[in-house]
Order: C-alpha cells, then sequence, then structure tokens
C-alpha cells in the first residue's frame, strides 16, 4: 500500500469538498436540516496505527444504513450460519435500498442484510431472542465496538418514525411469509430505527470499521469483539452488497468493501490494511455521498487499494 502522506490527502480531500452537487435525505426530513458543506475524512492505517483526518471530523451524524453490517454481526454471535441464512440470503438484490420488492421470489428472503429488508429482518429476529432487553443488548455491542458508550439522535429517531411507511410495508411482508414471526412488529422497527439513529464522527466510523477490517480484533484495545469468521462474511457482504445497486460498478471501479447510509456517511476498507471513513451529507439517487465516493476512488487510485491489486 505504501506509506500515507498527509498533504496528498489534502490535496483530494480539497478537490472533493468543492464538488457541491447532491441533494440532502429529504424523505427523512430531519436529515433535509444537515449542514450541506460539511466534509469529514478519517483514514485509519491499520498497518501503522497512524490516523490521518481531514475537514470537520468532530462532526456527528447519524450511521443510518452503516449500522447494517454491525448488526449482521451482532446476528451471528446469537444465531446459527445455517439459521440466518434460511432467513436471509447473501446475494446482491439489484434493487434500490428501500424497494419493497426486494425478497428472493422462491424463499421469500431478503436478498441480504445490507439492504432495509434484510437489516429490519435482521432486527426482528434479535428481538425475537431478547425481547425487551434488545435495545441494551444492541447499545452495549454497539457501543463495545465504537469504544465508548454510543448515543443516538432522538429527533432523526422520531422523524424516521413518522416517515417510515415503506418500512412498514417491508416488515409486514417479512411477517406474512414468515422470515419473522413477531405479532410486535412497531417496536421490532423502533430497534431498527434506533440502530440507524446511532451518532457517530468520522473518526468513529473509521475505528469501527478498523475493528471489521482487523477481522473482530479492536485497534486500540487488542480485544476481540467477534470472530475473525464474522467479520470475513460482514466483509465479502459489504464487498458484494454494501453500496445498494451500484455495488456491482463500485467493486469493479474501487475494489474495496465498503458500506454508505443515506446521512451521508461511508466506510471502505482493505482488510489488514486501511478503514476510510468518509462523511459529507449531499447524496446522490441511490443514497451515496458524492463527495465521499469521490475522495474513496481518488484514494484507492492514488493508493492502488483495490483488494485485488498487486502490491
Amino acid at each position: 500500500m505504501g506509506p500515507l502522506n498527509q498533504s496528498i490527502i489534502d490535496k483530494i480531500f480539497s478537490q472533493c469538498q468543492s464538488n457541491a452537487s447532491g441533494e440532502l435525505a429529504s424523505y427523512i426530513p430531519e436529515l433535509a436540516l444537515a449542514e450541506r458543506d460539511h466534509f469529514a475524512v478519517s483514514i485509519l492505517d491499520l498497518e501503522s496505527s497512524r490516523d490521518i483526518n481531514c475537514g470537520r471530523t468532530d462532526v456527528p451524524f447519524t450511521l443510518q444504513s452503516v449500522s447494517k453490517p454491525f448488526t449482521y454481526l451482532l446476528l451471528q454471535q446469537h444465531y446459527t450460519e445455517d439459521f440466518i441464512r434460511h432467513k436471509i440470503g447473501v446475494e446482491p438484490s439489484g434493487e434500490a435500498f428501500n424497494s419493497i420488492v426486494e425478497l428472493e421470489k422462491k424463499t421469500n428472503r431478503p436478498h441480504n442484510p445490507m439492504i432495509n429488508s434484510g437489516a429490519i429482518a435482521a432486527t426482528a429476529l434479535l428481538f425475537e431472542k431478547f425481547e425487551q432487553k434488545t435495545s441494551v443488548i444492541m447499545d452495549d455491542f454497539f457501543s463495545e465496538v465504537l469504544g465508548r458508550e454510543i448515543t443516538f439522535d432522538q429527533k432523526v429517531f422520531e422523524s424516521e418514525k413518522a416517515t417510515a411507511h415503506r418500512n412498514r410495508s417491508i416488515t409486514h411482508l417479512l411477517r406474512h411469509f414468515g422470515i419473522i414471526s413477531t405479532n410486535d412488529i412497531d417496536y421490532a422497527l423502533d430497534l431498527y430505527f434506533r440502530q440507524c439513529s446511532y451518532l457517530v464522527t468520522a473518526k468513529d466510523l473509521a475505528l469501527m470499521g478498523g475493528v471489521v477490517a482487523l477481522f473482530g480484533r479492536h485497534p486500540k484495545t487488542n480485544k476481540q469483539v467477534f470472530e475473525a469468521s464474522q467479520a470475513k462474511n460482514v466483509l465479502n457482504l459489504m464487498f458484494t452488497c454494501g453500496m445498494y445497486d451500484s455495488s456491482g460498478e463500485w467493486a469493479y471501479d474501487v475494489g474495496l468493501a465498503s458500506k454508505s447510509g443515506v446521512s451521508g456517511g461511508i466506510v471502505s476498507l482493505l482488510p489488514q490494511k486501511i478503514s476510510i471513513a468518509t462523511y459529507s451529507p449531499l447524496i446522490d439517487s441511490k443514497g451515496h455521498s458524492l463527495r465521499g465516493m469521490m475522495f474513496i476512488k481518488e484514494l484507492a487510485q492514488k493508493y492502488n487499494l483495490s483488494l485485488f491489486s498487486q502490491r
């Protein structure tokens, strides 16, 4: 990979910052209040433990769909692989992240856990096991990965809950087909909205990504937070499904295991090497931060970061 150069990264950051295209995620009203100019990059070099930061890396934002890999990691700790695969597939959907028709035709499973239907199923399955204790279990797990107590944005939570008609439709379909068995759909959905509303900064997200890229070992404490095999599963899913219906294009152009969220966060990982986190709330029609994608593409090209590059 070669050593990271602060001046080169600053130059790429400056070029990307001038890109003012995209829109705020107005379908969740509270997200539409974000500052359009906010842009942050945090890079954690996992070989040297060095970090490089640019922009407003202290600005908190909600994880939204970037929470999905971590919820799937938690799910793997409490159910067998066979059970999970019976309930949630691992194929790219080719559909938008919130599509109502994103269930497999024969099995009626969600295509994968990186889209809304799969993440809602994962959360509901946790609720079926732990019931009212689920929120504490989720908070504790995300806090352990983050390295401090996690908090969530109540206003975003309420805003998302009030406008979640598509997600309610998806959840009812999951219940109809027996993918989930709970009749307390509203509570299960509240847990999903809660995880989407967890607050992090770009620095936090780079650290969380680093735990996955190190196959469960926390880069700050060296504690094994989850099993290496579970991290491998999530890295595979992030590579093939993490950028929704542009995952194939992203894999081809960039070649990093990645996950985006409509609040403007992206995390991209090269296992054992690097964790890149970006935040900019201006997104494209598929829900990806435009500045974030531009930065990661430029950095990956400059440092030859693709999973399949010769080193």
